[in-house]
């Protein structure tokens, strides 16, 4: 599905970046999903061949954007909607449950890549205003394999994690899974507040659920650049200085 066709000037090199991006309402009843993506572009000095990239979601391919076979500079992009089979029809989400949450990107290009995965978790209020003083610790995506995802915890915050995968990703080849699962912690449900009003030797308690109403959102932005001249590739895309060893191999400086 040809979503966008854009030509671009004869230039070396790109890194690409997309992001799904989930929005569930966290009022303990029902919930709702929504996927939008976008694309980031940079360029660099090297020759550009086919480079594509995707997200995979519970070994399913949930985003997507590849550079088109025709040679003439255009792309194509697409996606559906990320968790859509979170829950059963008919199913109410529940904090405190484990929902299967398998992220990994695989290389749908033709040409060998490194990768990075940056995963943002927040809070938003009903107007989709950002809620900074609730805890983004309380969206847990579990994250495995931390021997082959490499923690950037310079660039990392309570609210983004930044993940680098350490080994070459081959053309058609796909990551081992970044997480297993996603949680919403259940003290949602006992954070709360208390306000009391006293009049004509009444008192009034009130007691206002501080996550009610409220929305969390889980973004994962995906990027990837060619393995040639890896090192300085990386450094003017990412701003981060790395170190590639025997068989291609990543580590963070």
């Amino acid at each position: 599905m040809k979503k966008q066709k854009q030509s671009w000037p004869f230039v070396p090199v790109l890194l690409f970046a997309f992001a799904a991006l989930l929005l569930l309402g966290s009022t303990i009843g029902g919930a709702r999903a929504a996927l939008t993506y976008y694309s980031e572009n940079y360029v660099s000095r090297m020759q550009m061949y086919n480079i594509g990239v995707s997200l995979m979601e519970n070994g399913e391919r949930i985003s997507w954007r590849d550079y088109d076979d025709a040679g003439d500079g255009s792309w194509e992009e697409g996606g559906g909607a990320l968790l859509g089979g979170l829950l059963a029809e008919g199913e109410a989400f529940k904090p405190g449950k484990s929902y299967r949450e398998e992220l990994s990107v695989k290389n749908s290009g033709t040409i060998d890549q490194y990768v990075r995965v940056s995963i943002y978790k927040y809070w938003l209020d009903e107007n989709g205003n950002k809620l900074t003083e609730l805890s983004p610790d309380l969206i847990d995506l579990h994250l495995v394999n931390e021997d082959r995802w490499i923690l950037d915890e310079e660039s990392s915050t309570p609210e983004r994690t930044v993940l680098y995968y350490r080994d070459v990703l081959a053309s058609g080849a796909e990551t081992v899974a970044l997480s297993d699962t996603l949680t919403v912690d259940h003290r949602i449900a006992d954070k709360v507040t208390q306000t009391s009003v006293t009049e004509n030797g009444y008192t009034t308690i009130t007691t206002t659920y501080d996550y009610d109403g409220v929305q969390f959102r889980l973004e994962a932005q995906v990027h990837a650049v060619q393995t040639h001249n890896a090192r300085d590739a990386i450094l003017s895309a990412w701003g981060r200085q790395v170190s590639i060893g025997d068989g291609g191999v990543l580590s963070l400086q």
